[in-house]
Protein backbone atom coordinates (compact mmCIF):
# COMPACT_ATOMS: atom_id res chain seq x y z
CA UNK A 1 0.00 0.00 0.00
CA UNK A 2 3.33 2.41 -0.19
CA UNK A 3 1.27 4.07 -3.55
CA UNK A 4 -1.76 5.18 -1.46
CA UNK A 5 -2.42 8.64 -0.72
CA UNK A 6 -1.61 9.08 2.90
CA UNK A 7 -5.42 8.76 3.59
CA UNK A 8 -8.26 6.94 1.79
CA UNK A 9 -11.96 5.72 2.48
CA UNK A 10 -13.42 2.77 0.84
CA UNK A 11 -16.41 3.15 0.51
CA UNK A 12 -20.11 2.88 -1.06
CA UNK A 13 -22.06 6.04 -1.70
CA UNK A 14 -25.16 5.00 0.33
CA UNK A 15 -23.43 2.99 3.33
CA UNK A 16 -24.71 4.58 6.53
CA UNK A 17 -21.84 3.22 8.52
CA UNK A 18 -19.48 4.78 5.44
CA UNK A 19 -21.41 7.51 6.09
CA UNK A 20 -20.03 7.90 9.94
CA UNK A 21 -16.59 8.31 8.39
CA UNK A 22 -17.29 10.80 6.12
CA UNK A 23 -18.80 12.73 8.59
CA UNK A 24 -16.18 12.20 11.27
CA UNK A 25 -13.25 13.09 8.52
CA UNK A 26 -15.61 16.81 7.47
CA UNK A 27 -15.54 17.24 10.99
CA UNK A 28 -11.88 16.91 11.70
CA UNK A 29 -10.93 18.81 8.45
CA UNK A 30 -8.94 15.91 7.29
CA UNK A 31 -8.08 15.77 3.46
CA UNK A 32 -8.87 12.27 2.14
CA UNK A 33 -9.14 10.23 -1.36
CA UNK A 34 -12.54 8.77 -1.62
CA UNK A 35 -12.52 5.35 -3.36
CA UNK A 36 -15.97 4.26 -4.18
CA UNK A 37 -16.76 0.55 -4.00
CA UNK A 38 -18.65 -2.15 -6.06
CA UNK A 39 -19.79 -4.23 -3.66
CA UNK A 40 -21.19 -6.91 -6.08
CA UNK A 41 -17.39 -7.07 -7.53
CA UNK A 42 -15.22 -6.24 -4.49
CA UNK A 43 -11.89 -4.62 -5.06
CA UNK A 44 -8.57 -6.46 -4.17
CA UNK A 45 -7.64 -3.34 -2.38
CA UNK A 46 -10.73 -4.12 -0.29
CA UNK A 47 -10.17 -7.36 0.36
CA UNK A 48 -7.03 -7.25 1.61
CA UNK A 49 -8.07 -4.43 3.58
CA UNK A 50 -10.52 -5.96 5.84
CA UNK A 51 -9.55 -9.58 4.75
CA UNK A 52 -12.15 -11.32 7.50
CA UNK A 53 -15.24 -8.97 7.07
CA UNK A 54 -14.86 -8.06 3.77
CA UNK A 55 -17.24 -5.33 4.35
CA UNK A 56 -16.89 -1.08 3.98
CA UNK A 57 -15.92 1.11 5.20
CA UNK A 58 -12.14 0.86 5.82
CA UNK A 59 -10.21 3.70 6.56
CA UNK A 60 -6.39 3.75 5.50
CA UNK A 61 -4.15 6.07 7.43
CA UNK A 62 -0.35 5.67 6.56
CA UNK A 63 -1.38 2.29 4.38
CA UNK A 64 -2.77 0.64 7.44
CA UNK A 65 -6.56 -0.05 7.60
CA UNK A 66 -9.19 0.44 10.30
CA UNK A 67 -12.78 -1.24 9.75
CA UNK A 68 -15.68 -0.87 11.58
CA UNK A 69 -17.40 2.65 11.71
CA UNK A 70 -17.73 3.17 15.14
CA UNK A 71 -13.86 2.32 15.73
CA UNK A 72 -12.94 4.14 12.79
CA UNK A 73 -14.78 7.64 13.99
CA UNK A 74 -13.03 6.94 17.42
CA UNK A 75 -9.91 6.68 15.68
CA UNK A 76 -10.61 9.57 13.39
CA UNK A 77 -10.93 11.44 16.82
CA UNK A 78 -8.13 10.22 18.50
CA UNK A 79 -5.54 10.56 15.36
CA UNK A 80 -6.47 13.84 15.00
CA UNK A 81 -7.03 15.28 18.10
CA UNK A 82 -6.62 18.92 18.07
CA UNK A 83 -9.61 19.76 16.12
CA UNK A 84 -13.21 19.23 16.90
CA UNK A 85 -13.26 16.76 19.62
CA UNK A 86 -15.92 14.46 19.10
CA UNK A 87 -16.11 12.12 22.40
CA UNK A 88 -15.29 13.51 25.76
CA UNK A 89 -11.91 13.59 26.92
CA UNK A 90 -12.34 14.38 30.24
CA UNK A 91 -14.66 12.30 31.15
CA UNK A 92 -14.53 8.16 31.12
CA UNK A 93 -18.22 8.10 32.14
CA UNK A 94 -19.45 10.77 29.53
CA UNK A 95 -17.21 8.45 26.63
CA UNK A 96 -18.92 5.43 27.69
CA UNK A 97 -22.23 6.71 27.47
CA UNK A 98 -21.50 8.02 23.96
CA UNK A 99 -20.93 4.69 22.64
CA UNK A 100 -23.83 3.27 24.80
CA UNK A 101 -26.68 5.59 23.26
CA UNK A 102 -25.94 3.97 19.39
CA UNK A 103 -29.06 2.30 17.67
CA UNK A 104 -28.46 0.86 14.12
CA UNK A 105 -31.87 1.61 12.76
CA UNK A 106 -33.92 -1.74 11.15
CA UNK A 107 -33.61 -2.69 7.95
CA UNK A 108 -36.96 -4.37 8.85
CA UNK A 109 -39.31 -1.59 7.43
CA UNK A 110 -38.38 -2.44 3.77
CA UNK A 111 -37.79 -6.44 4.27
CA UNK A 112 -40.81 -7.69 5.47
CA UNK A 113 -44.68 -7.23 5.01
CA UNK A 114 -47.82 -7.49 6.82
CA UNK A 115 -47.53 -7.94 10.76
CA UNK A 116 -44.07 -8.31 10.73
CA UNK A 117 -43.73 -4.68 9.14
CA UNK A 118 -46.33 -3.15 11.94
CA UNK A 119 -44.24 -4.75 14.14
CA UNK A 120 -40.52 -3.41 12.33
CA UNK A 121 -42.30 0.23 12.96
CA UNK A 122 -43.97 0.09 16.29
CA UNK A 123 -40.15 -0.98 17.19
CA UNK A 124 -38.56 1.68 14.93
CA UNK A 125 -40.90 4.39 16.60
CA UNK A 126 -39.80 2.97 20.21
CA UNK A 127 -36.24 3.15 19.34
CA UNK A 128 -36.50 7.15 18.40
CA UNK A 129 -38.80 7.60 21.20
CA UNK A 130 -36.06 6.16 23.63
CA UNK A 131 -33.53 8.68 21.78
CA UNK A 132 -35.50 11.29 22.39
CA UNK A 133 -35.53 11.03 26.08
CA UNK A 134 -31.63 10.53 25.46
CA UNK A 135 -31.73 13.67 24.15
CA UNK A 136 -33.86 15.83 26.08
CA UNK A 137 -33.64 19.46 25.23
CA UNK A 138 -30.06 19.67 24.56
CA UNK A 139 -29.62 20.77 20.87
CA UNK A 140 -26.93 17.58 19.94
CA UNK A 141 -26.64 14.35 22.17
CA UNK A 142 -23.23 15.96 23.72
CA UNK A 143 -25.06 18.60 24.68
CA UNK A 144 -23.89 21.90 23.20
CA UNK A 145 -21.22 19.99 21.15
CA UNK A 146 -21.85 18.13 17.84
CA UNK A 147 -20.31 14.52 18.87
CA UNK A 148 -19.80 10.88 18.46
CA UNK A 149 -23.87 9.82 19.26
CA UNK A 150 -24.86 12.26 16.74
CA UNK A 151 -22.37 11.00 13.90
CA UNK A 152 -23.26 8.14 14.60
CA UNK A 153 -27.08 8.40 14.09
CA UNK A 154 -27.36 11.41 11.74
CA UNK A 155 -26.29 9.53 8.50
CA UNK A 156 -29.50 7.44 9.27
CA UNK A 157 -31.98 10.62 8.75
CA UNK A 158 -31.22 10.58 5.07
CA UNK A 159 -33.40 7.35 4.90
CA UNK A 160 -36.31 8.98 7.12
CA UNK A 161 -38.37 9.46 3.88
CA UNK A 162 -37.90 6.35 3.13
CA UNK A 163 -38.94 5.23 6.15
CA UNK A 164 -42.05 6.99 6.35
CA UNK A 165 -42.81 5.85 2.64
CA UNK A 166 -42.17 2.48 3.14
CA UNK A 167 -44.05 2.34 6.52
CA UNK A 168 -46.67 4.48 5.94
CA UNK A 169 -46.02 6.76 9.20
CA UNK A 170 -44.50 10.07 10.09
CA UNK A 171 -41.39 10.21 11.86
CA UNK A 172 -42.38 13.73 13.00
CA UNK A 173 -45.77 12.93 14.05
CA UNK A 174 -44.14 10.52 16.24
CA UNK A 175 -40.63 12.05 17.15
CA UNK A 176 -40.49 15.87 16.23
CA UNK A 177 -37.42 16.03 18.87
CA UNK A 178 -35.78 13.77 16.56
CA UNK A 179 -36.61 15.51 13.32
CA UNK A 180 -35.75 18.83 14.91
CA UNK A 181 -32.19 17.39 15.92
CA UNK A 182 -31.79 16.25 12.24
CA UNK A 183 -32.45 19.45 10.34
CA UNK A 184 -30.11 21.21 13.06
CA UNK A 185 -27.50 18.47 12.08
CA UNK A 186 -28.31 19.05 8.75
CA UNK A 187 -27.16 22.82 9.04
CA UNK A 188 -23.79 21.81 10.04
CA UNK A 189 -21.10 21.62 6.19
CA UNK A 190 -19.88 18.62 7.08
CA UNK A 191 -23.29 17.38 7.51
CA UNK A 192 -24.72 18.60 4.47
CA UNK A 193 -22.10 17.80 2.39
CA UNK A 194 -21.83 14.18 2.86
CA UNK A 195 -25.40 13.29 3.27
CA UNK A 196 -26.78 11.55 -0.12
CA UNK A 197 -30.49 12.94 -1.24
CA UNK A 198 -33.55 11.26 0.27
CA UNK A 199 -34.80 10.65 -3.01
CA UNK A 200 -32.06 8.51 -4.16
CA UNK A 201 -31.72 6.75 -0.94
CA UNK A 202 -35.12 5.77 -1.38
CA UNK A 203 -35.28 4.61 -4.81
CA UNK A 204 -31.67 2.48 -3.68
CA UNK A 205 -33.88 1.09 -0.86
CA UNK A 206 -36.99 -0.01 -3.54
CA UNK A 207 -33.91 -1.54 -5.25
CA UNK A 208 -33.05 -3.66 -2.82
CA UNK A 209 -36.55 -4.56 -1.60
CA UNK A 210 -37.16 -5.75 -4.85
CA UNK A 211 -34.52 -7.98 -4.81
CA UNK A 212 -33.60 -8.88 -1.69
CA UNK A 213 -37.62 -7.83 0.50
CA UNK A 214 -40.77 -10.17 0.87
CA UNK A 215 -42.74 -11.11 -2.03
Amino acid sequence: MADLPEVVLLDFWVSPFGLRCRVALAEKGVAYEYREQDLLNKSELLLRSNPVHKKIPVLLHGGRAICESLVIVQYIDEAWPDTAPLLPRDDPYARAQARFWIYDCQTRLWKLKGKAQEQAKKDMIEVFTTLESELGDKPYFGGDNFGFVDIALVPFTCRFFAYEKLGGFSIEENCPKIVAWAKLCKERESVAKVLPDPDKVFEFIQFLQSKFGAK
